[in-house]
């Protein structure tokens, strides 16, 4: 046999194995935004409608053509009402902690949200990272908010600017 083939065969068993044994290991989102951004297009929350949420009741898809550009993030809508209402009150419509799940915010640490998984609960909007996450929150917000509260001070100190 060639060196040259022994090696890339020995390449490819030691890139596999590590493959396998990280197979097993769970995936962590690292994340250091103030508000979730697509890191490629800076599109926040994936390009849904955060209006949508609140108007239509489910995750609707903006457009290009209704942008807005606040808090370093480009936000997409489905209409200019929706983009016009978003800008007037982006408090109250945009994700709350900057879209991170906050069912691992109280754990203590920062994962992304799913646009497809939300809740509005006291007129806001909560985005998260799994469905379970989502479950557990809606069935009480209030102990979910209490440990947020507590911990996200300083996990959002840890988030850039």
């Amino acid at each position: 046999m060639r060196p040259g083939i022994a090696l890339i065969g020995l390449l490819v068993c030691l890139l596999s194995g590590i493959c396998i044994i990280c197979a097993g290991l769970p995936a962590q989102a690292a994340t250091t935004e103030r508000i979730v951004v697509n890191r490629f297009s800076g599109v926040a929350i994936e390009g849904f409608d955060a209006v949508a949420y609140f108007v239509d009741g489910s995750a609707e898809q903006g457009t290009a053509e209704f942008e807005a550009n606040l808090w370093g993030a480009v936000w997409r809508f489905r209409n200019e009402g929706n983009r016009a209402s978003f800008l007037a009150h982006p408090e109250v419509y945009g994700p709350q902690f900057g879209g991170y799940d906050p069912a691992d915010i109280a754990r203590g640490v920062t994962t992304a949200g799913n646009p497809r998984f939300f809740v509005i609960a006291a007129q806001r909007l909560y985005l998260f990272s799994r469905e379970v996450n989502r479950d557990a929150f809606a069935a009480n917000p209030e102990r979910f908010l209490y440990e947020v509260g507590k911990r996200w001070p300083a996990l959002q100190d840890k988030l850039s600017q």
